[in-house]
């Protein structure tokens, strides 16, 4: 990572020399989760590097924990302009379109190089689909495999009837629902609350998620189940997008590479460290069993047809081309 810093202050650099002397830009970009986790720090850095970049021709401001937008609402702000820039899960806007779940489609892909392929094939469409919305991609994420979390010992399926399950997109909703637990809708600033409270019992999420917010002061379990690996997407907005002097994007391109880069090696690195963390927080850490696992790929066999239903040609297009590969 010190040669990713040392690349990207370089970056900056050679850079500035050759920026025009510009008016200044002021840029706030809101984030959902807190600004110890992974993403928000690769966000601050790209920030940083763009700041430096331009000369302070573009100055952005980060806004972790959903502090100026909560999650939900974040790239709707950036759509409508209400900020040029923000960073979202887009998964969570799957009700606009089934195309944003294509990283939530169970147990499709379990590594990061088999999501890599998956992506590579999403990418094209997702980037087609966010054009219409006044959108555009400048790098993205992927996070951890997801896991299971539990405040008791869970040995199948039927062990889950009832418990209320944080839900954070259609996926998860419909996971709960078809596992009978209760879906409950919970932004990622308000896990450590709702868990304390009762509110939710369970989620499925990163062990990165799970250590950021301390689960383990309320929840006892962690099963890996390595269900699917989500990304954020750093988005912003077309018209602001159109609007900044080529000299400005070449920077932003360039950050946007790194933090891409940085913020992959990072999910991979904290994955291990995560489920080491919440171990010693004194949480049971370990794959789930046998019989749970065969019982939730039944699930997402489920799941996976409903999706494609819901995708329709676009979505069979991104299975198929993963597929071939």
């Amino acid at each position: 990572m010190k040669k990713i810093t040392a690349t990207c202050a370089t970056l900056a650099a050679t850079t500035m020399l050759a920026l025009p002397v510009a008016a200044q830009e002021k840029w706030d970009l809101p984030m959902a989760y807190s600004g110890s986790n992974f993403h928000s720090v690769t966000g601050a850095e790209f920030a940083e590097c763009v700041t430096t970049g331009t000369g302070g021709a573009i100055e952005i401001t980060t806004h972790p924990s959903g502090s100026l937008f909560a999650g939900a609402d974040i790239k709707r702000a950036v759509q409508t302009g209400q900020v040029p820039i923000g960073e979202r899960l887009l998964s969570g806007h799957q009700n606009e379109s089934a195309i944003f779940g294509w990283d939530s489609i169970p147990f499709l892909v379990s590594s990061f190089d088999e999501h890599d392929a998956l992506y590579a094939a999403a990418k094209p469409h997702v980037e087609e689909l966010l054009a219409e919305q006044n959108l555009t991609l400048l790098y993205s994420v992927p996070w951890p495999p997801q896991g299971l979390y539990f405040n008791k010992e869970v040995n199948g399926v039927a062990d889950m009837e009832g418990i209320k399950f944080r839900s954070y997109n259609n996926a998860t909703a419909r996971l709960a629902e078809l596992t009978g637990m209760l879906p409950v809708q919970i932004e990622a600033a308000e896990i450590s609350q709702a868990f304390a409270t009762g509110v939710a019992e369970s989620m499925v999420s990163s062990g990165a998620t799970g250590y950021d917010r301390k689960v383990w002061e309320s929840l006892s379990h962690f099963y890996s189940v390595d269900a699917w690996l989500p990304r954020n997407y750093m988005l912003i907005n077309s018209d602001v997008w159109a609007d900044t002097s080529d000299a400005s994007k070449n920077v932003i391109n360039a950050c946007a590479k790194l933090a891409e880069y940085a913020g992959t090696w990072r999910a991979k690195e904290y994955t291990g460290f995560t489920m080491a963390g919440l171990a010693e927080g004194g949480m049971t850490v370990g794959p789930a069993g046998d019989a749970l696992m065969s019982e939730l790929k039944e699930v997402g066999a489920t799941m996976t047809a409903e999706w494609l239903e819901a995708a329709g040609e676009t979505g069979k297009a991104i299975v198929d081309a993963y597929n071939a590969n």
